[in-house]
């Protein structure tokens, strides 16, 4: 049970080191890499090296510093405030209004990319900045949009689904066409608790309605900004492009996945940068040096970014490594216990293998023996696969490793170790608890 070990020394490590004393989450984030990685013994430095290597070809790594490159040089134009006044004028009557949008347009997202990077990176560049010009704090906006990451997991048609559901283990359970319609309702379950989540967060934290003084009429604001739309086609043109019918028209005529080809948490930041460098060139540098200085500005952000993602993604490897997959499926096999407690065991269990792993690589490395494990104890095969898709939904906020924080950081210019707390306190714990409720038919699916 080494890498059982391993994986609770990782957490508590950046636990203790960015929160008790004090140290930047960059820090923290390579002392749990430097502990995960001690536990591998003589094979201490092929590990560090493996896992390192392979952290630097993760996408998420330059999308996260793309992003905040894009952040940086739209903070420099007007084209954003443009944007924010137009949604202003639309929604900012509303208390609390652009967490609501936050919300409902991750789930309208989620429902079609199920990619939780490519739903933080396009939600969030449009969203923080609104809620940051709302009032709300850096660390709380990117807390209410890496919070709803994982949401794509919950509803069909996501390749974790079919990950599980096409396991050996699972399919002799049920087929994919029973899970449709229960994991749409417990991806409902998911969303109407955000919502709920996003009331609590809107009058704990004392977000108001945008004073009617700064709010320009609609015409107004439209009039002046409309060119900065132009930035959502960042967004529109890779969705288009490797989804729905345009996207299978260029599958068949190509011959090749453009899904597989055209990455959205990729493309998307990198559309943003030109689209600003073309529509707000008229407050950008003109010349090489000033264009040099504006992007040094960026440097401190861009190399805390980078570290605490590479290190992430480099303790998830060496987890890997130790076996931590294969002991948590041997732990869940044993488990002899009531529903109830079963149903809590079995959550933890899948919670804390999302941790450090994607919510595809949970369901490939445990969701099988989880949904069986459930389904030994007469739990209904398309509850309890849609439960165990619950749990790992939390992949997307689940404090240190999960790539969404760090996107949705860098966007907001937050601290990442600022989300940690309300990240587990409005998300992972109740999403958890959706997961266990589905589980015993408390909430019906």
């Amino acid at each position: 049970m080494i890498a059982i070990w391993a994986l609770g020394a990782y957490i508590s490590s950046i636990i203790v080191w960015n929160a008790v004393l004090k140290r930047n989450i960059g820090e923290a984030m390579l002392v749990g890499l430097l502990v995960t990685v001690a536990f591998a013994g003589r094979d201490v430095f092929h590990v560090l090296a493996e896992s390192v290597t392979e952290a630097m070809q993760e996408e998420v790594t330059y999308a996260a510093i793309a992003f905040v490159v894009a952040s940086h040089l739209m903070s420099r134009t007007p084209i954003l405030l443009r944007l924010i006044d137009i949604l202003n004028s639309l929604l900012g009557r509303v208390r609390g209004g652009p967490v609501y949008t936050s919300i409902l347009g991750g789930a309208a997202f989620a429902a079609i990319a199920h990619i939780g990077a490519a739903v933080t990176a396009a939600v969030g560049s449009i969203t923080i900045p609104w809620m940051k010009r709302s009032g709300v704090s850096p660390h709380m906006s990117a807390t209410v949009v890496a919070g709803c990451a994982g949401m794509g997991i919950t509803f069909p048609f996501s390749g974790t689904m079919f990950i599980l559901v096409g396991s050996a283990g699972v399919s002799q359970l049920m087929s994919a066409d029973e899970i449709v319609v229960p994991l749409f309702i417990a991806g409902a379950w998911c969303l109407v608790y955000r919502l709920a989540a996003a009331f609590v967060i809107v009058r704990r934290h004392g977000i108001q309605a945008m004073d009617p003084a700064d709010l320009l009429p609609v015409r107004r604001s439209f009039g002046v900004g409309w060119t900065s739309l132009l930035l959502l086609v960042a967004i529109a043109v890779p969705v288009l492009l490797t989804l729905g019918p345009t996207g299978r028209a260029l599958n068949s005529w190509t011959g090749v996945d453009v899904g597989d080809a055209i990455s959205l948490v990729l493309w998307i930041p990198v559309l943003l940068i030109v689209l600003v460098a073309v529509l707000g060139r008229d407050a950008l540098p003109k010349r090489p040096a000033q264009w040099w200085a504006l992007l040094g500005d960026s440097a401190p952000r861009i190399g805390v970014v980078g570290v605490t993602i590479v290190a992430a993604f480099a303790a998830s490897g060496a987890l890997a490594s130790l076996g931590l997959p294969a002991q948590l499926a041997s732990l869940l096999g044993r488990l002899d216990a009531p529903l109830w407690v079963l149903a809590i065991c079995v959550g933890v269990l899948v919670v804390a293998v999302a941790i450090p792993l994607t919510g595809s690589a949970t369901m490939a490395a445990i969701g099988p023996v989880a949904v069986a494990t459930l389904v030994g104890a007469g739990v209904p095969a398309p509850v309890a696969a849609s439960a165990v898709l619950v749990f790992a939904s939390t992949e997307g906020a689940s404090p240190p490793s999960a790539a969404p924080i760090y996107v949705a950081s860098g966007i907001a210019g937050a601290d990442p170790g600022r989300t940690f707390k309300p990240l587990v306190g409005y998300f992972c714990l109740p999403i958890l608890a959706i997961g266990v409720l589905i589980t015993l038919g408390v909430l019906p699916i």
